[in-house]
Protein backbone atom coordinates (compact mmCIF):
# COMPACT_ATOMS: atom_id res chain seq x y z
CA UNK A 1 0.00 0.00 0.00
CA UNK A 2 1.56 3.46 -0.93
CA UNK A 3 0.06 6.76 -0.18
CA UNK A 4 -0.52 9.52 -3.40
CA UNK A 5 -0.94 13.02 -3.98
CA UNK A 6 -4.64 13.58 -5.51
CA UNK A 7 -2.90 16.41 -7.88
CA UNK A 8 -2.15 15.53 -11.57
CA UNK A 9 1.57 14.04 -12.01
CA UNK A 10 2.79 15.70 -15.93
CA UNK A 11 3.54 12.47 -17.57
CA UNK A 12 6.73 12.79 -19.94
CA UNK A 13 9.66 10.44 -22.01
CA UNK A 14 9.36 7.00 -22.18
CA UNK A 15 10.42 4.46 -19.29
CA UNK A 16 12.22 1.97 -21.60
CA UNK A 17 13.98 3.91 -24.38
CA UNK A 18 16.60 1.07 -25.62
CA UNK A 19 15.31 2.24 -29.16
CA UNK A 20 14.37 5.71 -30.44
CA UNK A 21 10.17 5.75 -30.34
CA UNK A 22 8.47 5.99 -33.77
CA UNK A 23 6.47 9.08 -32.30
CA UNK A 24 8.05 11.27 -29.94
CA UNK A 25 5.87 14.52 -28.33
CA UNK A 26 7.42 17.24 -26.62
CA UNK A 27 5.45 18.95 -24.65
CA UNK A 28 2.74 20.14 -26.90
CA UNK A 29 0.45 22.54 -26.21
CA UNK A 30 -3.29 23.95 -27.95
CA UNK A 31 -5.42 26.63 -26.28
CA UNK A 32 -8.82 27.22 -26.87
CA UNK A 33 -9.17 31.14 -26.56
CA UNK A 34 -7.85 31.29 -22.51
CA UNK A 35 -8.17 27.80 -22.11
CA UNK A 36 -5.01 24.88 -22.32
CA UNK A 37 -7.28 21.64 -23.98
CA UNK A 38 -3.82 20.30 -24.29
CA UNK A 39 -1.58 20.90 -21.55
CA UNK A 40 2.49 21.03 -21.79
CA UNK A 41 1.96 17.14 -22.54
CA UNK A 42 4.99 15.10 -23.24
CA UNK A 43 4.86 11.18 -24.45
CA UNK A 44 6.63 8.60 -26.55
CA UNK A 45 5.35 6.03 -28.29
CA UNK A 46 7.54 2.89 -29.03
CA UNK A 47 7.83 0.77 -32.70
CA UNK A 48 5.15 -1.43 -32.55
CA UNK A 49 3.53 -0.33 -29.90
CA UNK A 50 -0.51 0.00 -29.41
CA UNK A 51 -0.16 3.30 -27.50
CA UNK A 52 -3.78 4.36 -25.71
CA UNK A 53 -5.16 8.00 -25.08
CA UNK A 54 -7.74 7.23 -21.95
CA UNK A 55 -10.08 9.78 -20.74
CA UNK A 56 -13.66 11.10 -20.15
CA UNK A 57 -15.32 13.83 -22.43
CA UNK A 58 -13.22 17.43 -22.59
CA UNK A 59 -9.75 15.36 -21.59
CA UNK A 60 -8.07 16.68 -24.37
CA UNK A 61 -7.35 13.18 -25.52
CA UNK A 62 -8.85 14.47 -29.64
CA UNK A 63 -7.15 17.34 -29.78
CA UNK A 64 -3.76 15.31 -29.18
CA UNK A 65 -5.00 13.30 -31.78
CA UNK A 66 -5.86 15.87 -34.27
CA UNK A 67 -2.25 17.53 -33.27
CA UNK A 68 -0.80 14.38 -34.29
CA UNK A 69 -2.91 13.91 -37.74
CA UNK A 70 -2.26 17.16 -39.04
CA UNK A 71 -5.69 18.67 -38.40
CA UNK A 72 -4.44 21.35 -35.75
CA UNK A 73 -1.15 22.75 -34.98
CA UNK A 74 0.73 23.13 -31.93
CA UNK A 75 0.85 26.40 -30.25
CA UNK A 76 3.60 25.18 -28.35
CA UNK A 77 5.98 21.85 -28.27
CA UNK A 78 6.68 19.32 -31.16
CA UNK A 79 5.78 16.39 -32.90
CA UNK A 80 8.69 14.40 -33.86
CA UNK A 81 7.90 11.12 -36.00
CA UNK A 82 10.65 8.88 -36.61
CA UNK A 83 12.59 11.64 -35.75
CA UNK A 84 11.48 14.48 -38.00
CA UNK A 85 9.51 17.26 -36.90
CA UNK A 86 5.91 17.47 -38.07
CA UNK A 87 5.35 21.04 -37.79
CA UNK A 88 3.72 22.71 -40.68
CA UNK A 89 3.68 19.42 -42.53
CA UNK A 90 0.31 19.13 -44.06
CA UNK A 91 -2.31 16.18 -42.67
CA UNK A 92 -1.30 14.21 -46.26
CA UNK A 93 2.31 14.56 -46.33
CA UNK A 94 2.60 13.19 -42.73
CA UNK A 95 3.15 9.38 -42.46
CA UNK A 96 0.06 8.84 -40.52
CA UNK A 97 -3.51 7.24 -41.16
CA UNK A 98 -6.61 8.18 -39.29
CA UNK A 99 -8.80 5.65 -38.79
CA UNK A 100 -12.48 7.59 -37.88
CA UNK A 101 -14.70 6.85 -35.49
CA UNK A 102 -17.77 6.43 -38.22
CA UNK A 103 -15.33 4.85 -40.66
CA UNK A 104 -15.85 7.08 -42.76
CA UNK A 105 -15.95 4.80 -46.03
CA UNK A 106 -17.25 5.61 -49.64
CA UNK A 107 -20.32 4.24 -50.22
CA UNK A 108 -20.92 4.47 -54.08
CA UNK A 109 -17.34 2.30 -53.73
CA UNK A 110 -16.64 -1.36 -53.52
CA UNK A 111 -14.62 -2.79 -50.82
CA UNK A 112 -11.63 -3.13 -52.99
CA UNK A 113 -11.80 0.45 -54.75
CA UNK A 114 -12.21 1.94 -50.74
CA UNK A 115 -8.98 0.36 -49.51
CA UNK A 116 -7.14 0.91 -53.19
CA UNK A 117 -8.07 4.62 -53.04
CA UNK A 118 -5.29 6.15 -51.13
CA UNK A 119 -2.90 3.93 -53.38
CA UNK A 120 -4.46 5.51 -56.70
CA UNK A 121 -4.50 9.06 -55.44
CA UNK A 122 -0.74 8.72 -54.60
CA UNK A 123 -0.49 7.17 -58.62
CA UNK A 124 0.89 3.71 -57.64
CA UNK A 125 1.37 1.33 -60.44
CA UNK A 126 -2.23 -1.02 -61.44
CA UNK A 127 -0.48 -4.32 -60.43
CA UNK A 128 1.05 -2.99 -57.33
CA UNK A 129 -2.65 -1.91 -56.15
CA UNK A 130 -4.01 -4.95 -57.00
CA UNK A 131 -1.45 -6.82 -55.31
CA UNK A 132 -1.32 -4.86 -52.04
CA UNK A 133 -4.98 -4.76 -51.45
CA UNK A 134 -5.32 -8.28 -51.78
CA UNK A 135 -2.51 -8.62 -49.33
CA UNK A 136 -4.34 -6.51 -46.80
CA UNK A 137 -7.88 -7.51 -47.32
CA UNK A 138 -6.67 -11.48 -46.60
CA UNK A 139 -4.76 -10.09 -43.38
CA UNK A 140 -8.18 -8.19 -42.09
CA UNK A 141 -10.03 -11.78 -43.10
CA UNK A 142 -12.16 -9.99 -46.05
CA UNK A 143 -10.82 -12.17 -48.88
CA UNK A 144 -14.75 -12.91 -50.98
CA UNK A 145 -16.00 -9.78 -49.79
CA UNK A 146 -13.78 -7.16 -52.33
CA UNK A 147 -17.27 -6.22 -54.60
CA UNK A 148 -19.39 -5.48 -52.01
CA UNK A 149 -20.61 -1.67 -51.13
CA UNK A 150 -20.34 -1.07 -47.62
CA UNK A 151 -23.96 -1.15 -47.17
CA UNK A 152 -24.09 -4.80 -47.50
CA UNK A 153 -21.47 -4.45 -44.70
CA UNK A 154 -21.52 -5.51 -41.10
CA UNK A 155 -20.44 -2.64 -38.56
CA UNK A 156 -17.53 -5.09 -37.86
CA UNK A 157 -16.87 -5.63 -41.27
CA UNK A 158 -17.27 -1.93 -42.35
CA UNK A 159 -14.49 -1.36 -39.32
CA UNK A 160 -12.03 -3.72 -40.94
CA UNK A 161 -12.09 -2.24 -44.04
CA UNK A 162 -11.18 1.29 -42.27
CA UNK A 163 -8.34 -0.75 -40.71
CA UNK A 164 -7.51 -2.14 -44.33
CA UNK A 165 -7.45 1.25 -46.31
CA UNK A 166 -5.28 2.54 -43.37
CA UNK A 167 -2.48 -0.19 -43.24
CA UNK A 168 -2.18 -0.52 -47.22
CA UNK A 169 -0.39 3.05 -47.14
CA UNK A 170 1.82 1.47 -44.72
CA UNK A 171 2.07 4.12 -42.39
CA UNK A 172 4.69 5.02 -39.21
CA UNK A 173 1.78 5.15 -37.22
CA UNK A 174 -1.93 4.47 -37.48
CA UNK A 175 -4.26 6.75 -34.96
CA UNK A 176 -7.47 4.72 -33.97
CA UNK A 177 -10.59 7.83 -33.25
CA UNK A 178 -13.08 5.52 -30.77
CA UNK A 179 -12.90 2.73 -33.54
CA UNK A 180 -15.23 0.19 -32.16
CA UNK A 181 -17.23 3.34 -30.16
CA UNK A 182 -20.12 2.05 -33.40
CA UNK A 183 -20.40 -1.69 -32.56
CA UNK A 184 -22.98 -3.19 -30.21
CA UNK A 185 -21.04 -4.88 -27.01
CA UNK A 186 -20.96 -8.75 -28.40
CA UNK A 187 -19.64 -7.64 -31.30
CA UNK A 188 -17.21 -4.82 -29.88
CA UNK A 189 -16.09 -7.38 -27.43
CA UNK A 190 -15.06 -9.50 -30.63
CA UNK A 191 -12.93 -6.70 -32.42
CA UNK A 192 -11.00 -6.18 -29.54
CA UNK A 193 -9.59 -8.97 -29.91
CA UNK A 194 -9.54 -8.96 -33.78
CA UNK A 195 -7.98 -5.33 -33.90
CA UNK A 196 -5.32 -6.08 -31.07
CA UNK A 197 -4.26 -9.31 -33.18
CA UNK A 198 -4.08 -7.60 -36.53
CA UNK A 199 -1.75 -5.12 -35.05
CA UNK A 200 0.48 -7.28 -33.67
CA UNK A 201 0.29 -9.47 -36.70
CA UNK A 202 1.43 -6.15 -38.82
CA UNK A 203 3.51 -4.65 -36.16
CA UNK A 204 1.70 -1.55 -36.39
CA UNK A 205 2.23 1.49 -34.22
CA UNK A 206 -1.10 2.56 -33.12
CA UNK A 207 -2.29 5.59 -30.99
CA UNK A 208 -6.04 4.85 -29.68
CA UNK A 209 -7.99 7.54 -28.51
CA UNK A 210 -10.91 6.16 -26.13
CA UNK A 211 -13.31 7.06 -22.99
CA UNK A 212 -13.88 2.85 -22.82
CA UNK A 213 -11.91 1.53 -20.09
CA UNK A 214 -12.05 -1.90 -21.12
CA UNK A 215 -11.31 -1.49 -24.19
CA UNK A 216 -7.95 0.20 -23.75
CA UNK A 217 -7.08 -2.18 -21.00
CA UNK A 218 -8.05 -5.19 -23.10
CA UNK A 219 -5.77 -3.92 -26.27
CA UNK A 220 -3.07 -1.57 -25.23
CA UNK A 221 0.75 -2.39 -24.11
CA UNK A 222 0.67 1.38 -22.10
CA UNK A 223 -1.77 3.25 -21.38
CA UNK A 224 -2.06 7.31 -20.88
CA UNK A 225 -4.72 8.45 -18.68
CA UNK A 226 -5.71 11.97 -19.17
CA UNK A 227 -7.61 14.66 -17.69
CA UNK A 228 -8.23 18.71 -17.73
CA UNK A 229 -5.69 18.61 -20.63
CA UNK A 230 -3.18 17.18 -18.75
CA UNK A 231 -1.68 13.04 -18.90
CA UNK A 232 -2.03 11.83 -15.38
CA UNK A 233 -0.67 8.63 -15.39
CA UNK A 234 0.87 6.56 -18.14
CA UNK A 235 1.90 2.75 -17.78
CA UNK A 236 1.24 -0.51 -18.66
CA UNK A 237 -2.90 -1.88 -17.83
CA UNK A 238 -1.30 -3.25 -14.93
CA UNK A 239 0.53 -0.79 -13.26
CA UNK A 240 -2.36 1.83 -14.26
CA UNK A 241 -4.93 0.11 -12.93
CA UNK A 242 -2.94 -1.55 -9.61
CA UNK A 243 -0.62 1.70 -8.77
CA UNK A 244 -2.72 4.33 -9.97
CA UNK A 245 -1.08 7.85 -8.89
CA UNK A 246 -4.28 10.10 -8.36
CA UNK A 247 -7.22 9.90 -6.71
CA UNK A 248 -8.70 10.66 -10.56
CA UNK A 249 -7.01 7.52 -11.93
CA UNK A 250 -8.37 5.46 -9.56
CA UNK A 251 -11.84 6.26 -9.83
CA UNK A 252 -11.70 6.33 -13.94
CA UNK A 253 -10.03 3.07 -13.88
CA UNK A 254 -12.95 0.48 -12.43
CA UNK A 255 -14.90 1.04 -9.47
CA UNK A 256 -12.46 2.30 -6.07
CA UNK A 257 -14.60 1.91 -2.68
CA UNK A 258 -13.32 4.97 -0.83
CA UNK A 259 -14.05 6.72 2.50
CA UNK A 260 -12.71 10.04 3.45
CA UNK A 261 -10.75 10.88 6.83
CA UNK A 262 -6.87 11.45 7.80
CA UNK A 263 -3.50 9.96 8.32
CA UNK A 264 -3.21 9.54 12.07
CA UNK A 265 0.11 8.55 13.93
CA UNK A 266 1.96 5.82 13.83
CA UNK A 267 1.66 2.93 15.90
CA UNK A 268 3.80 0.31 15.82
CA UNK A 269 5.26 -0.57 12.68
CA UNK A 270 2.10 0.98 10.94
CA UNK A 271 0.13 4.67 10.40
CA UNK A 272 -3.51 4.90 10.94
CA UNK A 273 -6.02 6.03 8.87
CA UNK A 274 -8.82 7.15 10.61
CA UNK A 275 -12.32 7.83 8.89
CA UNK A 276 -14.16 11.19 8.88
CA UNK A 277 -17.14 8.43 9.59
CA UNK A 278 -16.91 9.16 13.48
CA UNK A 279 -19.08 5.51 13.44
CA UNK A 280 -16.03 3.78 11.77
CA UNK A 281 -12.76 2.98 13.73
CA UNK A 282 -9.07 3.50 12.71
CA UNK A 283 -7.40 0.77 10.82
CA UNK A 284 -3.82 0.51 10.18
CA UNK A 285 -1.89 1.78 6.82
CA UNK A 286 1.69 0.54 6.38
CA UNK A 287 2.95 3.31 4.49
CA UNK A 288 3.05 7.73 4.57
CA UNK A 289 4.17 10.48 3.13
CA UNK A 290 6.78 13.17 5.14
CA UNK A 291 4.35 15.34 6.39
CA UNK A 292 0.86 13.99 5.32
CA UNK A 293 -0.09 12.75 9.00
CA UNK A 294 -2.98 15.28 9.80
CA UNK A 295 -3.74 16.00 6.62
CA UNK A 296 -7.22 15.30 4.72
CA UNK A 297 -7.01 12.14 2.56
CA UNK A 298 -9.06 9.55 1.12
CA UNK A 299 -8.94 5.78 1.31
CA UNK A 300 -9.13 3.67 -1.61
CA UNK A 301 -9.63 -0.18 -2.34
CA UNK A 302 -10.57 -2.09 -5.81
CA UNK A 303 -13.77 -4.14 -4.89
CA UNK A 304 -11.74 -7.43 -5.42
CA UNK A 305 -9.87 -7.08 -2.63
CA UNK A 306 -12.69 -6.85 -0.37
CA UNK A 307 -13.48 -10.06 1.36
CA UNK A 308 -17.18 -10.49 3.38
CA UNK A 309 -17.46 -12.49 6.14
CA UNK A 310 -20.48 -13.04 8.36
CA UNK A 311 -18.89 -13.67 11.52
CA UNK A 312 -16.07 -11.33 12.59
CA UNK A 313 -12.82 -13.01 11.20
CA UNK A 314 -9.89 -13.44 13.27
CA UNK A 315 -7.27 -11.58 11.61
CA UNK A 316 -4.68 -8.90 11.49
CA UNK A 317 -6.26 -7.50 8.52
CA UNK A 318 -8.18 -3.95 8.49
CA UNK A 319 -11.84 -5.23 9.12
CA UNK A 320 -14.91 -2.75 9.55
CA UNK A 321 -18.29 -4.07 9.80
CA UNK A 322 -21.00 -3.17 7.36
CA UNK A 323 -24.65 -4.00 6.37
CA UNK A 324 -25.65 -5.66 2.92
CA UNK A 325 -28.15 -3.34 1.19
CA UNK A 326 -28.44 -4.71 -2.64
CA UNK A 327 -27.39 -7.98 -4.08
CA UNK A 328 -27.17 -7.81 -8.07
CA UNK A 329 -26.28 -10.91 -9.66
CA UNK A 330 -24.18 -10.54 -12.86
CA UNK A 331 -23.82 -13.98 -14.33
CA UNK A 332 -20.24 -15.12 -13.50
CA UNK A 333 -20.42 -13.17 -10.35
CA UNK A 334 -22.71 -11.49 -7.78
CA UNK A 335 -22.42 -8.18 -7.15
CA UNK A 336 -22.84 -6.74 -3.49
CA UNK A 337 -23.60 -3.05 -2.49
CA UNK A 338 -22.59 -2.57 1.37
CA UNK A 339 -23.65 0.02 3.41
CA UNK A 340 -20.34 1.50 5.68
CA UNK A 341 -21.20 3.52 8.31
CA UNK A 342 -23.06 6.22 7.97
CA UNK A 343 -22.76 7.47 3.88
CA UNK A 344 -20.40 5.30 2.82
CA UNK A 345 -21.85 2.34 -0.14
CA UNK A 346 -19.07 -0.08 -1.01
CA UNK A 347 -19.19 -2.90 -4.09
CA UNK A 348 -17.99 -5.93 -3.21
CA UNK A 349 -17.92 -9.54 -5.56
CA UNK A 350 -18.34 -12.93 -4.93
CA UNK A 351 -17.81 -15.83 -7.66
CA UNK A 352 -19.03 -19.99 -7.50
CA UNK A 353 -20.55 -21.03 -4.15
CA UNK A 354 -19.75 -17.54 -2.21
CA UNK A 355 -22.08 -16.14 -4.71
CA UNK A 356 -25.37 -16.42 -2.86
CA UNK A 357 -24.39 -16.14 0.73
CA UNK A 358 -25.57 -12.92 1.57
CA UNK A 359 -29.00 -11.00 1.35
CA UNK A 360 -30.05 -7.68 1.72
CA UNK A 361 -30.36 -6.31 5.51
CA UNK A 362 -27.51 -9.08 6.09
CA UNK A 363 -25.17 -7.99 9.20
CA UNK A 364 -21.08 -8.92 7.88
CA UNK A 365 -18.10 -8.21 8.28
CA UNK A 366 -15.52 -6.37 5.60
CA UNK A 367 -11.54 -7.31 5.68
CA UNK A 368 -8.43 -6.75 3.37
CA UNK A 369 -4.69 -7.21 3.11
CA UNK A 370 -3.01 -4.33 4.59
CA UNK A 371 -1.37 -3.24 1.67
CA UNK A 372 -4.39 -3.75 -0.41
CA UNK A 373 -5.54 -0.21 -0.47
CA UNK A 374 -4.24 3.26 -1.45
CA UNK A 375 -4.58 6.42 0.60
CA UNK A 376 -4.56 9.83 -1.47
CA UNK A 377 -3.36 12.58 -0.02
CA UNK A 378 -5.18 16.37 -0.49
Amino acid sequence: MATFSTSPVIASGDSHPATSPTLDIRAIVRRHGSVAAVDHVSFQVRRGEFFSILGPSGAGKTSVLRILAGFEEPDDGDVLIDGCSMLGVPPNRRPVNLVFQSYALFPHLTVCENVAFGLKMRRVAAALIDEQVRQVLAMVKLTGKEARKPAQLSGGEQQRVALARALVNKPAVVLLDEPLAALDQQLRQAMQVELKSIQEQAGLTCVCVTHHQEEAMMMSDRIAVMHQGRMWQVGTPREVYENPRTLFVSRFLGVSNELPGRLADAEGDAYFFQPADSELPGFPVPFHLDGSVGRPATWSLRPEHLRISRDRPITEDPVLPGVVEKVFFAGSETKYLIRVGRESRWEARATGARSSTFAPGDPVFLHWALDAGRVFVE
